[in-house]
């Protein structure tokens, strides 16, 4: 929702924002461009004679304008031009104001440029509405930036909010999304408490309600509504009054005073009125108050700005925070700079808003030619292209393969063998299947009925049927591509034909998937453009920036946290794979050795908008061979890495192990490394405040081996696990018999029908053989085999298992 929320705003307000950024930096400099576009006009070569006095410049004023003159503002500065403001006129709602010549009086030329900034203030103020509308709408605008700074901040915290270079260093060397996110995130992190602070006092000038309460607070007497001046019969202006003797007490009372401000009575009896800038002033604004009798220059009232009450102080503040002027020349930079950012954020922000309306149209695009006919398509029965998908791999050259099929004119159906029935072969003339290996040559989860009902399938039941596989593996299992060989000879033993020799894929292998391109132009007789060209993905540059032993002692291998710092602006969930490119003990490329060139994958213990990755590592150990007996990835993330190390990775989405992120119970069971990808789910899971969750989790010796126990039992007593079960199998039981996690969610089968009767996801995570296994044997033992089956069929059985 906040993430929506933020990119609505972003685009909408976030353009007219611009707006104001520009003409508020415009602003932010104003007088010392005047000076520069008018030279000699507020600042003149100072002179050995002694300046007029406010009550000499106001007598030569007044007569040359025929004007009576209100207030006068002087500066103690040598040479700098007092500010002269005439009474207004019937109908106006200010007077006029003329710049003169300190030491003649004369009037000074008017400024060029003033009209422009004029204008620019009231784009800036009020976007050249009238102003009263105008001020409202500004403030909804200041609204809307305190919105994007502050969902800005929520959806990029890390997990890790003390380390300041995930929060504070841009990455210059990303490219395409990846810069634009990270640009867009780093630079309205340094801009976020200048934003912030421009908002709120914003407001406070925007909207009268939230003005007059402020002032009150602050013990400021309430403002009187000025109602539009009607044109009157012009009254006889009363005698000028004499202000000599009240500026003399003025100086005398007011030493070490910078600007003054001298507020000439309208009337006789009244005192001349004083608001003045002492030279220690903490501000622009901390100016103090002084009221002077003009008969005898006797001082009727004294405040000075540090003995005014604290309410008054801070209300003082809020003009000088806007500009930036508090904190002296740095300050106004800052803003200036911040302001200059918002265009920056607008561009970006678009850019990015583009860039996802792009990716979506491309596969609403994909699907819709999917589910069309074009007219130039084959007559007869369609192909099928089936996919059997464990991470999603096989899913996505599936689709690729029917849409490429499909500008070639071969009517396509595309399913998935999760839901299909061997039978329903017969109902096709030719089927091209994408099939992935899980484990040691095993169906994907989800295919597993499928298999064991093809499996059973007896006779030749698919003898007009002619069928291509695509067989894809990890060359690192000894049962390479086991799934692909198994089915392609089950359906040669059912009476298939297959159209050409199984094709094997090993980690997106170009060359098997060129070959499996020409395989589908010589079915459809058309060409056909590479397959699988955009799977490849570049990999990222990371960093090494921890390496925790997390069971010193422990009889079994050594298990490490790997922290990694990278790109910002990551994106990903929960059960997300990290693939990385090993390295050899002396830093030499991994990829040089022909039989370990493939990458390792990995799954995340932690969720990639917390600003890092984490990966539980088991360090791998063997006898002899290169890499001085270490594994050729865990041992260089674990042991040979220098910290701060490049770390060559790309992060894969694994569907069939995604998370629940809404309110139905889930049960997580893995042991050793597997914890990783369970408490990256329970951490997913935690941000969105869902509590039902079941922790399994086993390992050798409680002594040594209780990974992460401080963060678990912490879930625990914050009510975030509702249960949590940790089985130590070397610490045995009563017995003395060794126990495991399949062992204790046998003991409590009651509690599992419970939870799977409400609807709970089980998921699983760690090894294959033995614990995985031995899940999959109580779960059957629980459900039977047409339960086990229909929980995967549900998508409520998910696995990452090694």
């Amino acid at each position: 929702m906040w993430f929506q929320l933020h990119w609505f705003i972003g685009i909408t307000a976030g353009t007219v924002l611009v707006i104001i950024g520009l003409s508020g930096a415009t602003l932010a400099f104003k007088d010392e461009l005047l000076d520069v576009m008018n030279p000699g006009v507020r600042h003149v070569p100072v002179e050995t004679r002694a300046p007029l006095t406010p009550a000499q410049l106001a007598n030569i004023a007044a007569a040359e304008h025929g004007q009576r003159v209100a207030s006068i503002t002087v500066y103690a500065q040598a040479g700098t031009a007092p500010r002269l403001f005439f009474a207004p006129k019937n109908g106006q709602r200010r007077g006029e104001s003329v710049y003169v010549h300190p030491y003649t009086g004369a009037t000074q030329p008017t400024l060029a440029g003033a009209a422009f900034f004029e204008w620019t203030e009231s784009l800036h103020r009020w976007l050249l509405l009238p102003r009263d509308p105008g001020r409202q709408v500004a403030g909804a605008l200041a609204l809307c930036l305190l919105g994007l700074a502050l969902s800005g901040l929520y959806l990029r915290w890390p997990r890790r909010p003390l380390d300041w270079r995930t929060w504070l260093t841009f990455d210059a060397a990303l490219k395409g999304r990846s810069f634009l996110w990270n640009l867009h995130a780093v630079a309205g992190t340094w801009c976020l408490l200048v934003y912030v602070a421009l908002t709120l006092t914003g407001i406070y000038w925007s909207y009268d309600v939230v003005r007059d309460n402020i002032d009150a607070w602050a013990g400021k007497p309430p403002r009187i509504a000025q109602a539009p001046k009607r044109a009157t019969k012009e009254k006889k202006e009363a005698p000028a009054i004499d202000i000599g003797l009240a500026w003399s007490s003025f100086q005398q009372h007011a030493p070490g005073w910078t600007l003054a401000s001298v507020r000439l009575p309208a009337r006789a009896g009244e005192a001349v009125q004083f608001t003045w800038l002492a030279s220690d002033a903490p501000h622009e604004r901390a100016r103090s108050r002084m009221s002077i009798a003009p008969a005898d220059g006797t001082l009727t009232e004294n405040e000075p700005y540090r003995q005014q009450g604290l309410g008054s102080r801070l209300v003082n503040i809020i003009y000088p925070l806007h500009m930036g002027t508090y904190f002296g020349l740095p300050g106004r930079i800052i803003v200036t700079l911040a302001s200059l950012g918002l265009p920056l954020f607008a561009i970006t922000g678009w850019m990015l808003y583009l860039g996802r309306r792009k990716a979506k149209r491309a596969v609403q695009a994909q699907r819709a030619m999917l589910a069309g006919t074009p007219g130039n398509m084959a007559t007869g029965l369609p192909t099928l292209v089936a996919y059997a998908s464990q991470s999603g791999q096989a899913e996505r050259l599936a689709l690729e393969s029917a849409r490429a099929l499909q500008q070639a004119g071969v009517a396509v159906d595309v399913h998935s063998l999760d839901r299909f029935d061997p039978a329903q072969l017969r109902q096709y003339a030719r089927a091209l299947v994408v099939a992935s290996t899980f484990g040691e040559g095993e169906a994907p989860d989800g295919t597993r009925r499928f298999a064991r009902l093809l499996q059973q399938t007896a006779g030749t039941p698919l003898a007009g049927l002619a069928f291509g596989v695509l067989a894809l593996g990890d060359r690192h299992y000894s049962d390479f591509c086991g799934f692909g060989h198994a089915l392609e000879r089950q359906l040669r033993a059912l009476g298939a034909t297959p159209l050409f020799p199984l094709i094997e894929v090993d980690k997106h292998e170009p060359a098997a998937l060129a070959d499996w391109s020409q395989a589908l132009a010589r079915c459809s007789g058309s060409a056909i453009d590479a397959i699988g060209v955009q799977e490849e993905a570049s990999y990222a540059e990371w960093r090494l920036a921890r390496r925790v032993l997390l069971n010193p002692g422990s009889m079994g291998g050594e298990l490490h946290e790997i922290t990694l710092t990278g790109p910002a602006g990551t994106t990903g969930e929960a059960g997300a794979l990290a693939e990385i490119i090993g390295c050899n003990a002396d830093g030499s490329d991994g990829d040089a050795q022909a039989a370990q060139h493939a990458p390792r994958s990995y799954s995340l213990a932690s969720l990639p908008s917390d600003g890092e990755l984490q990966l539980l590592l088991r360090q791998e150990r063997h006898a002899g061979g290169d890499n001085l007996g270490y594994g050729l990835c865990s041992g260089w993330l674990t042991r040979f890495a220098p910290l701060d190390s490049p770390i060559r990775l790309r992060l894969q989405a694994n569907p069939s192990f995604a998370p629940a992120l809404v309110d139905v119970p889930c049960i997580y069971i893995g042991n050793g490394s597997g914890l990783a990808g369970l408490r990256a789910h329970l951490r997913a899971r935690r941000r969105a405040g869902l509590a039902r969750n079941w922790l399994l989790f086993g390992e050798r010796q409680q002594a040594f081996d209780s990974v992460c126990g401080e963060e678990l039992q912490g879930w625990l007593d914050a009510g975030h696990l509702a249960r949590l079960d940790r089985v130590f199998s070397r610490d045995g039981n009563e017995g003395g018999k060794r126990q495991y996690v399949q062992d204790r969610l046998r003991e409590h089968a009651d509690e599992l029908r419970d939870w799977l009767a409400q609807g709970a996801i089980v998921y699983v995570c760690g090894s294959l053989h033995g614990m995985a296994a031995g899940i999959d044997a109580v779960l059957q033992e629980v459900l039977g085999q047409d339960g086990l089956d229909a929980l995967l069929a549900a998508g409520r059985y998910r696995r990452d298992v090694y």
